[in-house]
């Protein structure tokens, strides 16, 4: 597996050591020997990281599974590489953040932009096989995401964690519930045509941005046209 960024492996030393991170490796070089297709490619699987350096992380939006058609996933929960059309998830967080913001939907998938300025995008599970989506579950990512959701929890200055689903709400929910802390938590159903109904109206956009100046944090620049 590659390195983790420098700041990330710092705060999470004690967790890459721990037995499951071996057998996650193996599992992995398994997978590669096989043959098998593996996404996000290998210098992207912990690209969330690199983009999003542990100080610099304001905002923790949690996804699930990368995506697991060709030169989708890059790293990052619901961003795809900018030649991409657009998943359906996407384009319904596009069509909130038009209604809430008023920012037109750009014509790209690439959410790079919102990492560089402090948004974790974390999905549950780092990598996939190709055309078999939660394929790579119980294989360990999950035990370590929730490592670095917990290592974030136990920050004293206040985060803004955003909860599309069930999965990600039971996730983050289960950990912050467990001890106090001062950050915020935003939750509504998934993105997804399945569940968008109950999606459109949360404003978490903004309502993050509220949070943020609340903080004296500077607020997120959504919008990423031009």
């Amino acid at each position: 597996m590659m390195q983790i960024e420098k700041s990330w492996h710092e705060v999470l030393q004690e967790e890459i050591g721990k037995p499951y991170i071996l057998k996650l490796k193996k599992f992995l070089e398994e997978e590669k020997g096989r043959g098998v297709s593996i996404f996000p490619p290998e210098e992207n699987v912990f690209s969330a990281f690199r983009e999003t350096p542990y100080a610099k992380v304001k905002v923790v939006l949690m996804g699930q599974d990368p995506y697991h058609g060709p030169n989708q996933a890059h790293g990052l929960c619901f961003s795809v590489q900018k030649e991409i059309p657009l998943p359906p998830s996407l384009k319904n967080i596009y069509k909130e953040m038009e209604t809430d913001l008023g920012i037109p939907p750009p014509s790209h998938g690439c959410l790079i932009n919102w990492a560089r300025q402090g948004v974790l995008m974390l999905n549950a599970t780092l990598t996939v096989r190709q055309g078999e989506p939660k394929s790579h579950y119980g294989q360990g990512w999950e035990t370590f995401t929730d490592g670095v959701v917990r290592t974030l929890c136990n920050r004293k200055d206040p985060l803004v964690f955003i909860l599309w689903g069930k999965s990600a709400k039971e996730k983050c929910i289960n950990i912050l519930n467990t001890m106090n802390h001062p950050h915020a938590i935003l939750t509504s159903a998934h993105p997804s045509p399945f569940s968008a109904i109950n999606f459109f109206g949360c404003r978490h956009f903004s309502k993050t941005n509220e949070l943020l100046k609340k903080w004296n944090k500077t607020p997120i620049n959504w919008d990423l046209n031009g």
